[in-house]
């Protein structure tokens, strides 16, 4: 009886512990990557009610869906949302984590991108 109290308790120790973890890096940060942006308003959805369903993005009306770039000029398109339109042809750094997607952005200057990111967009007129 001893054994098996035992091995419950060692069951439940790490699966506490895996819980932990889980939580803490999708908490933290942990495994984000940035990936590099150009805004393109006609990409712009307003995203509508979702009619009764609770609605986690009601605060986010508008999602945008953009080719953007890893620092070493990797593309891909990434879903986003913000609370307004953004500015035409800002560039935004993009934070994405594997399971939550886009957790945060900001805009960037084009002299702030990595330079295999600044080779993939052509280089903003500045007259």
């Amino acid at each position: 009886m001893k054994k098996r109290t035992l091995i419950a308790a060692i069951t439940v120790t790490v699966a506490f512990v895996i819980l932990i973890s889980i939580c803490m890096w999708s908490s933290f940060g942990y495994g984000s990557t940035y990936y590099y942006t150009k805004i393109d308003n006609t990409c712009v959805k307003q995203v509508d009610s979702r009619g009764g369903v609770i609605d986690f993005r009601g605060q986010m009306p508008y999602s945008y869906t953009l080719p953007s770039y890893s620092k070493n000029g990797n593309e891909k398109n990434i879903t986003f949302g913000t609370s307004r339109e953004l500015a035409e042809g800002a560039f935004l750094r993009l934070t994405v984590m594997p399971v939550r997607g886009v957790t945060a952005w900001e805009e960037v200057q084009y002299g702030e991108l990595p330079a295999a990111v600044q080779s993939c967009y052509p280089a903003p007129d500045h007259t």
